[in-house]
């Protein structure tokens, strides 16, 4: 029962990182993404290939798996700068799944069976080769992204990021650069996924690419959308209630994907806030209204 908790823990702290990614760009910045589990793939991938083909050091993978899934929102923010609601939702989309066909058909992401024998990190010296050793690192990095989304939020940056959820127009004649702050949001976010995907693959230990599809995207938002957008808090509490819900009706496994959906569903009907959000959400891909 330990060692099954321990998991639980370790899963619900990466989930944590990704909600709380997804949030900075759905619950502040007013933006729509549906294909954000190929981020977290693509985080995964880099960091797994990288130790298994050229021996990285743990600390180089992680590194470079948050750079190059930085550059990866890089690359879709800056031609969606133009779109909104249901066009950056059909893009968003569109990415994950062509993220999906990549990593099923590449030769360097193992194809269809995926990577196995990822080694376990190994930082200063010390290996993270057991459960609660391996909490412990999951623990550290989801403390400095806590730290960051927090400062991020409670600084004039995170108030700008809200103004252009808002109103956009309205925060440009306020002098605030909206296209430098909607592309720099989804550039973090990105990165955050990457450091998520890398705990992941690094911790499992076998990957392919069924666990980046758009079930985790939607099991993502809904993990955002439960707990509340705009709330960072909410990211926590949405994440942990969705990693221990699955866990709780295994038997019911064939069914998650309609359960997910009736939930979200549900929250934007009778609680659009979420459960610890101030403001509503629209049903129109979730535009935040305060």
């Amino acid at each position: 029962m330990t060692a099954y908790l321990l998991h639980l823990a370790i899963m619900a702290g990466i989930y944590i990182i990704l909600a709380l990614s997804l949030n900075l760009i759905i619950g502040y910045a007013g933006q729509v993404s549906l294909g954000h589990a190929a981020f977290f793939g693509i985080g995964a991938y880099v960091s797994a290939i990288l130790c298994l083909n050229w021996q990285a050091p743990y600390i180089t993978a992680v590194l470079a798996a948050m750079l190059f899934t930085g550059v990866c929102g890089l690359a879709l923010g800056l031609p969606t700068l133009r779109l909104k609601e249901d066009y950056l939702a059909i893009v968003t989309l569109g990415f994950g799944v062509i993220m999906d066909l990549v990593m099923r058909n590449l030769e360097i992401t193992g194809g269809p069976d995926g990577l196995v024998g990822i080694p376990s990190p190994r930082l200063w010296g010390f290996t993270f080769n057991t459960a609660p050793r391996y909490l412990l690192l999951v623990a550290l990095a989801l403390s400095l992204t806590l730290l960051l989304t927090w400062r991020l939020v409670a600084s004039y940056h995170g108030r700008a990021l809200r103004a252009i959820r808002d109103h956009e127009i309205t925060a440009q004649v306020m002098g605030i650069n909206t296209p430098a702050y909607k592309v720099a949001v989804f550039v973090l976010a990105a990165a955050l996924a990457g450091l998520a995907g890398s705990l992941y693959a690094h911790y499992i230990r076998h990957i392919n690419y069924e666990s980046f599809d758009m079930h985790m995207s939607i099991l993502i938002l809904c993990m955002v959308v439960l707990g509340g957008m705009g709330s960072l808090l909410g990211s926590v509490v949405g994440a942990v209630i969705l990693t221990a819900m699955p866990e709780l009706f295994r038997q019911f496994k064939d069914y998650q994907d309609l359960a997910y959906g009736a939930l979200l569903v549900g929250l934007l009907i009778g609680r659009p806030q979420g459960l610890l959000g101030r403001g509503k959400v629209s049903l129109k891909f979730m535009s935040k209204k305060e």
